[in-house]
């Protein structure tokens, strides 16, 4: 019996709510294997980002060699690449051994408003998403990559899920709604094939510290299983939605808590 394994490339979170400690816990949490490649340390709690300490270019690219070398990855989830330095290091490696499912959350900006990818390395992230599985931008996001204005309403976010198809090329693009309004949050998963809408109720809680890297990681985890990518992002939307509606059963901090990320099992 084969063991679903996942690998996250991403940025650590000193106080564990979001990046690779958010995208471990999803992992675990959906039954799959993770291994980790770190690209920045970030000293951060609750309430914002501190400190970035980039890591060097080419330990990042030893650290997803050594796991892709010799674990049987099945997918890859990407977060925070930070620069163009990093970025180049990630793609070589993954030239080197070809994954069979990319998730690539194209992160930018932390939830408190740090910049996590320099304005500089924009087009360079633009240039790696050719051939990915799936693409998971926030509406910011999706905006900066298509440089257009946010969307305001379902029909937009699809409008720019099918730009950023036409445009840069991955295999599908799922635009998360988070920052939108209204009473539900939806998401759109947009590919060749059409569109598929995944919607939950908007909970009112301000603990949603890590919940886009946590949708992220619960696609790749889907992916990892076996599970095609509708149902794979279905699954996701339904870990992420139950993950924020017990965020407020934890004490965590004094800023934006991070979600419940064990829920079913605390």
């Amino acid at each position: 019996m084969s063991t679903p394994i996942a690998l996250t490339i991403a940025g650590s979170d000193s106080s564990g709510g979001a990046g690779v400690e958010a995208d471990l816990k999803t992992f675990s949490a959906l039954g799959v294997y993770g291994a980790a490649a770190i690209t920045a340390l970030t000293a951060q709690n609750t309430k914002g980002v501190l400190a970035i300490h980039i890591i060097p270019a080419d330990f990042i690219a030893a650290q997803i060699d050594a796991v892709l070398g010799d674990l049987d990855v099945a997918a890859v989830k990407i977060g925070m690449l930070a620069n163009a330095a990093t970025i180049e290091a990630v793609a070589g490696s993954l030239a080197r051994h070809p994954p069979r499912n990319v998730v690539l959350d194209p992160v930018m900006v932390a939830s408190s408003g740090e910049r996590l990818l320099r304005e500089d390395a924009l087009d360079r992230l633009r240039g790696v998403i050719c051939g990915m599985r799936v693409v998971t931008p926030n509406l910011p996001e999706a905006a900066a990559l298509i440089d257009a204005p946010l969307a305001c309403d379902e029909s937009e976010m699809r409008i720019q899920a099918e730009t950023l198809l036409a445009r840069l090329h991955p295999d599908a693009v799922l635009i998360k709604g988070g920052h939108g309004g209204g009473a539900e949050s939806v998401d759109l998963l947009v590919d060749a094939a059409g569109c598929v809408r995944l919607a939950a109720p908007r909970l009112a809680t301000r603990n949603t510290h890590g919940s886009g890297c946590t949708f992220a990681s619960a696609v790749a985890a889907g992916l990892a299983k076996g599970l095609p990518l509708a149902a794979a992002a279905r699954e996701a939307k339904a870990y992420v939605s139950a993950a924020i509606a017990a965020a407020d059963r934890l004490a965590v901090g004094t800023g934006r808590g991070p979600l419940h990320h064990f829920h079913a099992w605390w």
